[in-house]
């Protein structure tokens, strides 16, 4: 039997530019604008592009379509070449022409000679300056379309069959990633007893890549000496080491994707030795329609079953097509069913409980993805970053911790090494747990185990200790179990004859095994 179609998927996420969406604002052009132009500042009418060298050996494109009419200033921006996002106004500060970006990135454009000097800063991460010259604006189009395959079920390719578990540097590292941070998560990986509580995979995420040589073979940038060094010094420690990269000609941080090379790239990530490759879309967009996202996906998947090395295949296009319904036919071991997550209440909640929907298409082997986990990075109690990993636990979800293992304080380390509540995801049975009822800002979930046991958690979302309870026939039970545990507190409880009650804290969670 087919399992129920869930409701509509999200809708695309805005473009995702350094693992964030970008969106512009609107901003309203004011009239000393039209004032100052007409004074006889240079023309922006055409295409722009802004080129910023980064100190690895990496020169990155942005490009700006602009339209400018008197005071307004419209057309279409086009970061590292990915989808474009228009321009709905503009303001002045002085004698810049200011656009603001949602995530706290601010570009300041000023007219400097026949060019325009642009000063992109990024909420206190420092702030990037260079040049925007005029370019063909042909010269900026997608190239296009290859061939994609005709749509056909792969074969399982036997990994996974628990949710993958490991660390990826995106989150806390993003582009300052390099081999010896790697080395040193690896090692961490051990230290701290991540690895022998179940944690494998050391994950790069994007911004490894220079380019390719003349024989068109993916090469690292000066960050990533030699891949195939990192990648035994990894595996020497029992670990196993994850790469990235995108169906389109660049990656979602502007650097080289694998579009037209996926057989050559499976065929360069099997001889370094990558054990987990995640797959963005990103600039895929500006070429295929949805609708070819299937077969876009099958198209690595297919190369990745034919390079000689057993590698995890992750989808990270954000759950767009209903991706879990066709993720396992292209050889999908994960897939992405959201946006990109923060390190904040707000967005890991809304993630996290939106994903029950989801419970019938995951099993051993094939996982919704609600993205990466963000313990330890800050923003976040440690009782909600309980919640975060219950949840997640819950949800069967891959857990690839985001934080910088090298200094974690012991609220984290306690956290993400709980075997009780890790044994919870790795469950053998395979199945994703789902609300059974909400009320008062209270959540009670329930996760079958195998053997016939099952996990309940009970979670709060209010902003203020709620006491929270079930019965157990509200969790399927017909009588009192045998058995109760409270697998934060590491200690049994009596089960009344009626259910159990708790006082669960604000944002957090009681999370119990049941048998």
């Amino acid at each position: 039997m087919n399992p129920p179609t869930p409701p509509a998927s999200n809708p695309r996420p805005p473009v995702r530019s350094y693992g964030r969406a970008l969106r512009f604002s609107l901003l309203t052009a004011i009239s000393a604008f039209a004032a100052q132009w007409a004074s006889g500042a240079p023309d922006l009418n055409g295409a722009w592009s802004i080129d910023v060298a980064k100190p690895w050996g990496v020169t990155l494109h942005t490009f700006l379509v602009l339209r400018q009419e008197g005071g307004t200033i419209a057309g279409t921006v086009y970061p590292n070449n990915s989808g474009g996002i228009p321009v709905r106004g503009a303001h002045l500060e002085g004698s810049d022409i200011v656009f603001r970006i949602e995530w706290g990135w601010t570009f300041h454009v000023r007219p400097e000679g026949a060019n325009l000097r642009v000063v992109v800063s990024y909420d206190g991460d420092g702030k990037d300056e260079a040049l925007a010259y005029p370019v063909p604006e042909a010269s900026i189009r997608a190239p296009a379309a290859l061939p994609v395959p005709a749509v056909r079920s792969l074969s399982d390719n036997g990994l996974a069959r628990t949710p993958p578990m490991g660390w990826n540097s995106w989150n806390h590292f993003a582009e300052s990633v390099d081999d010896r941070i790697v080395r040193e998560a690896a090692d961490a990986m051990v230290s701290s007893g991540m690895a022998a509580a179940g944690y494998v995979y050391v994950n790069i995420d994007d911004t490894w890549e220079a380019g390719r040589d003349a024989l068109g073979n993916i090469v690292p940038n000066r960050k990533f000496p030699d891949m195939k060094a990192l990648a035994d010094y990894v595996h020497a420690r029992g670990l196993k080491l994850g790469i990235y990269s995108s169906p389109g000609p660049l990656t979602c941080g502007g650097y080289e994707g694998s579009y037209g090379h996926e057989e050559q790239d499976a065929r360069t990530y099997a001889a370094w030795g990558i054990d987990y490759l995640k797959y963005d879309w990103c600039s895929a967009g500006r070429i295929y329609s949805d609708s070819e996202l299937q077969p876009v996906y099958q198209k690595m998947g297919e190369a990745l079953q034919g390079c000689g090395r057993p590698i995890v295949f992750s989808l990270c296009e954000y759950g767009m097509r209903d991706v879990w319904n066709w993720g396992p036919a292209v050889g999908g071991n994960l897939w992405r069913t959201t946006g990109d997550i923060q390190d904040n209440w707000k967005s890991m909640s809304e993630i996290g409980f939106n994903q029950g929907r989801l419970a019938p298409y995951a099993s051993p082997g094939h996982w919704n993805d609600p993205d990466m986990l963000e313990v330890g990075n800050g923003g976040m109690s440690a009782a909600e970053y309980r919640t975060h990993f219950s949840l997640w636990c819950m949800l069967a979800a891959p857990l690839m911790a985001g934080n910088d293992l090298r200094s974690m304080s012991e609220d984290t380390r306690e956290i993400v090494t709980n075997r009780e509540v890790i044994a919870v995801d790795q469950d053998a049975l395979g199945k994703e747990g789902s609300r059974l009822f909400a009320k008062d800002g209270v959540e009670v979930w329930s996760k079958p185990l195998a053997g016939g046991g099952q996990a309940v958690g009970l979670f709060n979302r209010n902003a203020a200790e709620t006491a929270a309870s079930f019965t157990w026939d509200q969790i399927g039970r017909p009588s009192r179990p045998r058995s109760v545990r409270d697998l934060w507190q590491h200690r049994d409880v009596a089960p009344g004859d009626g259910g159990v009650s708790a006082v669960v804290p604000a944002h957090g969670v009681v999370l119990l095994l049941v048998k």
